[in-house]
């Protein structure tokens, strides 16, 4: 079966890397909570920049593409199956959400869209972005704001 766009690269993902990658976002958030407005500005700008896994890949496989093709033409016609490869690797990522750099990244601490967008609504949720929720800079505040980003 294919899993959903949201859950294939945490599911194919080693579970204390998920874990480690949470953990890193929810020191991020209590950093920013304890920092006030502008960490939290800061840290929002930050998210603005940040490269998603699926980003990194597309950087990554059509730096190795143009490299193959140039290759190709230019050293030995063996270097085409160079870029086929890699085009099997998007393909299989795009039905499985894995292939061989996925681990690679995730080690490194490259996340999913939704992974950093749970960061974004914690910190707007801290920062008193939404109605009924006020500003806080408490630490027991931001980790309400965590639980319910993660839910």
């Amino acid at each position: 079966m294919i899993p959903s766009t949201t859950e294939r690269v945490p599911q194919h993902t080693a579970q204390y890397i998920n874990q480690r990658i949470c953990e890193t976002t929810e020191s991020r958030i209590l950093c920013s909570a304890a920092g006030g407005r502008e960490a939290i500005d800061r840290r929002l700008a930050q998210l603005d920049r940040e490269w998603d896994i699926e980003r990194a890949l597309e950087a990554n496989a059509a730096a190795v593409l143009l490299l193959g093709v140039f290759l190709g033409a230019t050293v030995n016609r063996k270097w085409f199956a160079f870029p086929a490869v890699v085009g099997g690797f998007l393909l299989q990522h795009a039905i499985q959400g894995w292939c061989p750099p996925v681990p690679i990244l995730r080690r490194l601490g490259f996340r999913t869209q939704p992974e950093i967008e749970r960061e974004r609504y914690a910190l707007k949720a801290l920062r008193g972005d939404f109605r009924d929720v006020p500003p806080s800079e408490d630490r027991s505040a931001a980790q309400q704001a965590i639980n319910a980003a993660t839910r």
